[in-house]
């Protein structure tokens, strides 16, 4: 039998997944876990709104490699804790790209019973180390239990909220690293009316004047 051609929209996911992982390079088995969460993610979409709608064409480079790209900023983090997982952003993408890393654990904390059900079957199908948290962020946080390498959070809340949630882990030994818009700085002068911080600013590979923020230490006002 022979196969049509691909059409418009499959030629362009198709170059968006290639400048995706030219941007973010990862090992076949990765990225075979990753077409699995893509193909889930996208099944679930049409019921749940996982993502906006509008960034679907552009899914592998504005979502996937935006998250990968936080694995260079922590080489040897094996422990993460994603605040407000959603879709799965940065937290599915690690936990995948970290799958074959012993002693890998991502906790996904999502307060939306829905989308906590679509991160338990991302992990399932996905077959990566994942732990989903179906709490909210204040009730859940102090009780992770264990050391803690990173915390993320990416489209949450403003920074300086963010930084709340996230002290109580990077007291205790975590980095933070939040990836933010092009208003990155609005938000850290707001933030350090709150909190004494000295924060690394890196710019996003993806574009779109995204930024990373990340914070080794956290310190109240």
């Amino acid at each position: 039998m022979i196969k049509a051609p691909p059409n418009t929209a499959q030629r362009s996911a198709i170059a968006d997944k290639t400048a995706a992982l030219a941007l973010t390079p990862v090992s076949r088995e990765t990225e075979a876990r990753l077409n699995r969460y893509v193909a889930l993610l996208l099944e679930w979409q049409a019921k749940t709104n996982l993502v906006a709608p509008s960034t679907l064409p552009e899914l592998w480079t504005r979502h996937i490699a935006d998250s990968l790209q936080l694995l260079d900023l922590a080489p040897t983090a094996k422990v993460w804790v994603d605040l407000g997982s959603g879709g799965g952003f940065p937290g599915v993408v690690l936990a995948c790209a970290l799958a074959d890393t012993p002693g890998t654990s991502v906790h996904l904390v999502e307060r939306n019973a829905k989308k906590a059900a679509f991160l338990r079957e991302a992990l399932r199908v996905t077959a990566t180390p994942g732990t989903v948290h179906l709490a909210d962020i204040g009730d859940i946080v102090e009780r992770i239990t264990g050391p803690i390498d990173c915390v993320t959070a990416r489209a949450l809340a403003p920074l300086h909220q963010l930084i709340g949630f996230a002290e109580p882990l990077v007291r205790k030994g975590a980095k933070a690293l939040f990836l933010k818009g092009q208003d990155v700085e609005a938000e850290l002068t707001e933030a350090t009316k709150y909190w004494t911080i000295e924060p690394q600013l890196h710019p996003s590979r993806t574009g779109g004047h995204g930024w990373i923020v990340e914070l080794d230490s956290i310190g109240r006002r």
